[in-house]
């Protein structure tokens, strides 16, 4: 995710979230769960490109690749999340989330995102376009 008013990029990856929107809103069922990792993973023949996963995620997880069009989000490298791997200072670790904490992290994504649509809704009003 990147605030380009701040000028800031956040990296942003996918919480695998156990009842996830993005699957929910998916029309072609092109979202399913992995039986071996647990992790979310994208049809690339299903997906129809609506980028509807991308609206309904809270955590803004799913992307699109710039090259190519097709809607991405983190696998977590079929079991052996890369990311893990080479964090320098192994501030990152790959463990099985709970029911609860996945609740917590949904509500306050949730929360982070009717912030910021509220603080840019807050901004349109204020534009002297407007």
């Amino acid at each position: 995710m990147t605030n380009e008013q701040e000028g800031i990029d956040i990296p942003v990856i996918c919480q695998q979230c156990e009842d996830p929107p993005c699957e929910e809103v998916c029309p072609t069922h092109a979202i399913y769960r992995d039986k071996t990792t647990g992790a979310k993973l994208i049809n690339e023949k299903a997906c129809i490109g609506c980028r509807m996963c991308i609206s309904a995620c809270p955590f803004g997880a799913p992307s699109v690749r710039g090259d190519t069009g097709e809607v991405i989000k983190c696998d977590l490298c079929m079991g052996e999340p890369q990311c893990v791997e080479f964090c320098e200072p192994k501030a990152l670790q790959f463990i099985p989330a709970t029911r609860a904490a996945m609740q917590k992290k949904r509500a306050s994504a949730q929360k982070y995102s009717e912030s910021i649509k509220a603080a840019e809704s807050i901004a349109g009003s204020q534009s002297p376009n407007r």
